[in-house]
């Protein structure tokens, strides 16, 4: 299991809830399992996210790994020029 914590306005899109657990080992699949526990969490995390493993940011990286017992933050991906 993956422990995943939200922050930002993804923690509101998921009505509040900002920890899941998951059996994921990929960033593919555990964003993929995200939606589909939180329908309104999907647009979002299409849009585009960081995700950090273990205090290490991955971003477009659909096939990292996820160690089992990992802890994964999601945050939004911030815009800017």
């Amino acid at each position: 299991m993956v422990r995943v914590l939200l922050g930002g306005t993804l923690k509101n899109a998921a009505g509040g809830e900002s920890e899941f657990d998951l059996d994921a080992d990929t960033i593919q699949v555990l964003l993929r399992q995200l939606g589909e526990q939180c329908p309104k969490l999907e647009p979002l995390l299409e849009r585009g996210v960081a995700v950090s493993i273990d205090g290490v940011i991955h971003r477009n990286a659909w096939f990292q790994p996820v160690p089992p017992e990992a802890e994964v933050y999601i945050l939004p991906r911030l815009g800017g020029g």
